[in-house]
Order: structure tokens, then C-alpha cells, then sequence
């Protein structure tokens, strides 16, 4: 292989680890609302999904290097663990019916998720700050 190929070969490689990262997010979704799967399972399953889906991160990107931490590790890593969970015949059927969804589904519940955490960061903080500053 000639160097100039090498950029170009790795440039598809991520995009095809981003079509499967994405196909196992949608697949996780079906999961979750699956009666087949495990109930610890569908419970993993539908808080990744749900952060995955969101349209709010945890930690927003435009903060240095953690915004992206999200993106690139915590939710494959978190997609990795669930699959782990779910047996592999089920998982084999939903990675085959998200391969068949045309639409992208979207998860108010995870933006809902995300939004209640920084209320409540953004209250303990006030309550921090204001517990100090009346000793």
C-alpha cells in the first residue's frame, strides 16, 4: 500500500465504524423496548440509547478535550458494555431490524435526562455557593 493510500484507508475505517457505532445505538433503542431482553439489560439499554440520541451532551463540545470525551469513549464504550448484556441472537436481530430503520429515531427523554443533571449541578452549585457565603 502506497502512503498516499493509508490516509484515505483510515478516513473509511471511521466512517465505518461510524455507521456501526450508529446502527448499534438505533439497535439499542429497539432493545430496550424489547419484552425479550434481560430487564437490566433494556434498563442499560435505554439510558445509552437515550444519551446516544440526544441532542444534549453531558459535557457540552465546545469544553476542551472533555467535550469530545463523550463522543469518542463514553458512548462506544457504554454501547459496548449493553451489547455484552443482551444475548447475541437478540442482538443479532435488532442490529438486522436498525439496519432496516429509514428513520432516526430521537430521544426527548434522554435530552429531558440531560437537562434535569445540569439543573441539578447548576442547584447544588447556587446552594454551595450561597451556603458559604452566608457563614
Amino acid at each position: 500500500m502506497q502512503t498516499s493510500d493509508r490516509p484515505n484507508g483510515m478516513l473509511e475505517a471511521a466512517k465505518r465504524w461510524a455507521r456501526l457505532l450508529k446502527r448499534d445505538v438505533v439497535a439499542l433503542y429497539l432493545a430496550a423496548r424489547s419484552p425479550l431482553t434481560p430487564w437490566y439489560a433494556r434498563l442499560a439499554a435505554a439510558c445509552v440509547a437515550a444519551y446516544a440520541l440526544s441532542p444534549v451532551d453531558l459535557i457540552p463540545d465546545f469544553v476542551p478535550v472533555l467535550g469530545y470525551l463523550d463522543d469518542v469513549l463514553i458512548v462506544p464504550v457504554g454501547i459496548w458494555l449493553v451489547i455484552r448484556m443482551i444475548p447475541a441472537e437478540l442482538m443479532a436481530g435488532f442490529r438486522a431490524e436498525a439496519a432496516e430503520v429509514a428513520a432516526k429515531p430521537r430521544s426527548m427523554a434522554g435530552l429531558a435526562f440531560v437537562v434535569a443533571l445540569w439543573l441539578a449541578a447548576l442547584a447544588l452549585a447556587d446552594w454551595w455557593i450561597m451556603d458559604g457565603i452566608s457563614e
